[in-house]
């Protein structure tokens, strides 16, 4: 079996995008495989009709992305981006909603698309929010789900895989802005989160 890129990368000393990832959990080739099936499945399901592809700004963009180019009929895409009031507010998956979407909803099919879940208290607001505007329907696509943070169950209809209790970076999602562009998702090591939360 060959060695893959990321490997080859993993390997190289001093390449600061990986020194900080204990391991790496799901490779660029398993995300690539899961991604293309869910835009199978996207284009079987919605044949006939245009859906809305929303995603929340920032985390998803990679997996956005990779989506589109996997799904086979004509589909539109808006993005929104969110903000927590504070602490608390976050907690209670409240969120501030700093740009909106562009395209009018009402009347189409609406998939929205989330990098990760974990409570559902964040996804649950802004389902919400989405419904109130009264779309034809409104179904979640999921890249990760982390099922033992759950606190709302929500039916999400497209599911790339199910994430154990780890903090996980790349393929989008960052840890203070950082390692967004990892094309894996890597576990972090503890003991950056560690110091990092001693910074803060």
């Amino acid at each position: 079996m060959g060695v893959s890129v990321e490997d080859d990368l993993w390997k190289q000393p001093g390449n600061e995008l990986i020194v900080d990832i204990q391991q790496i959990f799901l490779t660029r080739d398993v995300l690539q495989k899961r991604v293309r099936e869910i835009g199978q499945e996207i284009s079987r399901d919605y044949r006939g009709k245009t859906p809305v592809l929303v995603g929340a700004l920032k985390g998803v963009i990679f997996f956005m992305s990779d989506l589109l180019r996997s799904i086979t009929i004509p589909v539109e895409v808006d993005f929104i981006a969110i903000s927590s009031y504070s602490m608390e507010a976050r907690d209670r998956g409240v969120v501030k909603v700093t740009k909106d979407l562009d395209l009018p909803i009402t009347g189409r099919h609406v998939i929205f698309v989330e990098d990760v879940v974990d409570t559902g208290l964040t996804l649950n607001y802004l389902v919400n929010s989405l419904r109130a505007r009264q779309p034809a329907s409104v179904e979640i696509c999921v890249l990760l789900n982390k099922i033992t943070r759950r606190l709302i169950n929500l039916p999400i209809r497209y599911k790339g895989f199910d994430l154990p209790d780890y903090f996980v970076v790349g393929y989008g999602l960052d840890h203070h802005e950082r390692y967004r562009n990892l094309p894996y998702v890597g576990i972090l090591k503890p003991e950056v989160l560690f110091n990092s939360k001693k910074e803060r």
